[in-house]
């Protein structure tokens, strides 16, 4: 009876073989919630620290100012809300952008077209969006080059087939094959029709920022979509301290419609800050400060994002670096300052210097990317695929980044102390002088144990010398390709994608092209 058993046993073993094999094998669209953390945050600045920071931003603000030039109606806002207004700079008493700024959420909810992958953005969440904003693209085969609505789209389609990126982002590079004035359609055309996940809207102009909550009413209701929250959008600030009309202008309309906004000072350290670290948290609390208080001016209670992004400067080049000490000391500063303020923080990302995903590109980034897990960053841009200071999106770095990003979601969660998490019982069968591969508790949890790459190789030499000894951006090539040739159109209800592309359409049509 007992040898039946270990034979019925073995052919168990043996089945269960071939269908791990098969699972492997057979191609799934996984997606992982976003991250809630189970560990502290990293804070670098003491209270005496902090105090400092807050008076001089305080300081900043009230004697120096900021300026809103070309903005009579936000000039008038400011003066009326009891700044001090001459000409187009704004000076700010002590006290009162703090204290507009306590109507913006603490969280929010931004919804996406698949309710499973809605988004809390504060708190203790980290939500990882892709890169955004690069003109350029790179891939092994095709090499650096203008980027293209094809190559975007391609980024909206891995960035969707991707377990561990919650959010499809915005601009992940930059179509300059479509006019500037119309491409900003496409884009979000693409997010809206490929892809499930929550999106971005336009910034660049405060026109198509309307488009966008235009397309959000299109896509999900007249109604849902200016009460609840469906965008979150990126505003830089034009550091140092000065707020364009542009970005205002969009700003205002992404407010008034109850859609979310990133205020983000754009900052490279020794050029458009301080070259000290207390100097650049100084200046980044002024400028988010000022951006986030004007958004409830517009409409209190708006969703908004205390942001800080922050490079530091080449001396020698004037090149901006990236995944620096100083720039990680930063990040820890203004999570800090964000908490003070009650409001969500974004920063991080894939961040790099590099002309090519190599050592130099995976150093700066697991750097960057570190800092924002323990710095208590809630939404974080440029997750994956930035190469080159921004300047391009690489397609193999994209699949290695957002690989990574499965390490932050295992290292966000703690240690296990569960019964199994201690694995007392495995300890007792085992028991001195053993090993662990068979006892049950081994079997019971291996699948879930240990975080798996799905890119990198670790096969023994000789079998990875006999199959090419490909490196890890072959590996990611191919990773691209598998994923593109695999990829599934997500399910759209028919009338609204026709709505949509009705709309676009007819947009385009009604303006020349603009290439400027």
């Amino acid at each position: 009876m007992a040898e039946m058993e270990q034979t019925a046993g073995r052919r168990r073993r043996g089945g269960g073989g071939a269908s791990r094999r098969a699972e492997r094998t057979a191609h799934r669209i996984e997606f992982a919630k976003y991250i809630e953390r189970q560990v502290p945050n990293f804070e670098v600045l003491n209270a005496e620290a902090v105090e400092i920071i807050e008076a001089n931003a305080d300081l900043v603000l009230e004697q120096i100012g900021v300026n809103f030039p070309e903005q009579p109606d936000a000039l008038k806002m400011w003066k009326d809300a009891g700044a001090d207004v001459k000409g187009e700079r704004v000076h700010i008493p002590r006290g009162l952008a703090r204290e507009l700024c306590k109507t913006a959420p603490s969280s929010y909810t931004q919804l996406a077209r698949d309710p499973a992958k809605n988004v809390v953005i504060g708190g203790k969440n980290l939500v990882l969006a892709p890169v955004y904003g690069p003109p350029f693209v790179r891939d092994l085969e095709g090499g650096r080059r203008y980027a293209t609505m094809d190559d975007f789209e391609k980024f909206v389609k891995l960035t969707y087939m991707s377990k561990w990126l919650h959010h499809s982002g915005g601009t992940v590079c930059e179509p300059t094959d479509v006019a500037v004035n119309k491409r900003h359609l496409d884009m979000l055309l693409a997010h809206m029709t490929l892809s499930d996940k929550p999106f971005m809207g336009s910034v660049t102009e405060p026109s198509r920022a309307q488009d966008s909550v235009d397309m959000c009413k299109i896509l999900f209701g007249e109604e849902a979509a200016t009460t609840n929250t469906y965008m979150t959008s990126l505003i830089n600030v034009n550091s140092p301290l000065t707020f364009d009309a542009t970005m205002m202008g969009a700003l205002e309309i992404y407010a008034r419609n109850n859609q979310a906004a990133i205020v983000s000072p754009f900052i490279v350290g020794g050029a458009m800050s301080p070259v000290t670290v207390a100097g650049t948290l100084t200046q980044v609390l002024a400028e988010a400060m000022t951006g986030i208080a004007y958004s409830q001016m517009v409409r209190p209670g708006a969703p908004v994002i205390f942001g800080a992004f922050v490079a530091s400067i080449d001396m020698n080049s004037g090149a901006p670096t990236f995944g620096t000490p100083e720039a990680s000391k930063i990040l820890y500063g203004a999570g800090q300052l964000a908490r003070r303020l009650n409001l969500p923080f974004r920063s991080g990302g894939a961040l790099c210097g590099s002309k090519l995903p190599d050592a130099q590109a995976a150093y700066e980034t697991a750097n960057t990317l570190n800092a924002a897990l323990l710095g208590g960053v809630n939404f974080m841009l440029h997750a994956a695929g930035w190469l080159e200071g921004g300047l391009v999106s690489s397609f193999e770095k994209f699949v290695l980044d957002a690989d990574q990003l499965g390490v932050l979601h295992s290292l966000a969660g703690g240690v296990d102390l569960s019964e199994s998490g201690q694995a007392i019982s495995a300890i007792e069968e085992v028991g001195p002088g053993g090993h662990f591969l068979g006892c049950a508790h081994t079997q019971a949890n291996f699948k879930d144990a240990f975080w798996r790459t799905n890119v990198l190789d670790y096969k023994p030499f000789e079998q990875w010398s006999e199959e090419g000894g490909k490196d890890s951006v072959v590996l990611a090539h191919q990773k691209v390709k598998h994923e593109l040739e695999n990829y599934q159109k997500p399910a759209i209800d028919p009338g609204a994608e026709e709505a949509l592309r009705n709309f676009v359409n007819e947009k385009k049509a009604s303006e020349p092209d603009a290439f400027a």
